[in-house]
């Protein structure tokens, strides 16, 4: 039976594939798989795919369009932005110039205020330093014809008092 077995393995040919006696029937079934394989293919399959690629593509088209729109909204928001900022600041230097013109004002008006109050103790002084400088012209005046009349009437006591009076206010007035 070891005998036959080998002689079957032997006189059998190799691989199937190979078997040039099988190839009309192995190419008849390649094209029948290969028509196959397109039908689907070209019904099915790429079908498809070729909507799913179309959906695709106007889904980044839509996207691109709204991408754009909200760019032109952005770029009119910050213009709106920029608008509203420059016009707080336009209105905060108008509010900072009215309190610095109050403020000024203010200032004015306790300046002048100050001022007149200067003035008047000013003159009040200038009237005391008068009337301090006449008593003390006064005084000067007195103690000058006392201590003029003691001294001459010491050495000159026949001179008369009055003309001792007019040398010293001619003495005094220059």
């Amino acid at each position: 039976m070891a005998t036959d077995a080998t002689d079957a393995a032997a006189s059998a040919p190799g691989m199937p594939q190979l078997d040039f006696s099988t190839f009309p029937n192995q190419i008849f079934w390649l094209v029948i798989t290969l028509v196959v394989i397109y039908l689907v293919l070209t019904k099915v399959a790429l079908p498809r795919v070729a909507s799913v690629l179309a959906e695709r593509s106007g889904t980044i088209t839509n996207d691109l369009a709204a991408a754009e729109e909200l760019k032109l909204k952005a770029v009119e928001a910050e213009e709106a932005y920029n608008k509203a900022l420059a016009d707080a600041r336009a209105e905060a230097q108008k509010i900072v110039a009215e309190a610095k013109a109050e403020i000024q004002a203010d200032l004015d008006v306790a300046t002048q205020k100050a001022d007149a109050e200067i003035a008047a103790k000013a003159a009040e002084s200038e009237k005391a330093i008068a009337e301090i400088r006449e008593n003390a012209v006064q005084s000067v005046t007195e103690v000058a014809n006392e201590t003029a009349g003691a001294l001459v009437g010491a050495l000159l006591p026949q001179a008369a008092g009055t003309d001792v009076t007019a040398a010293v206010a001619a003495k005094l007035k220059g």
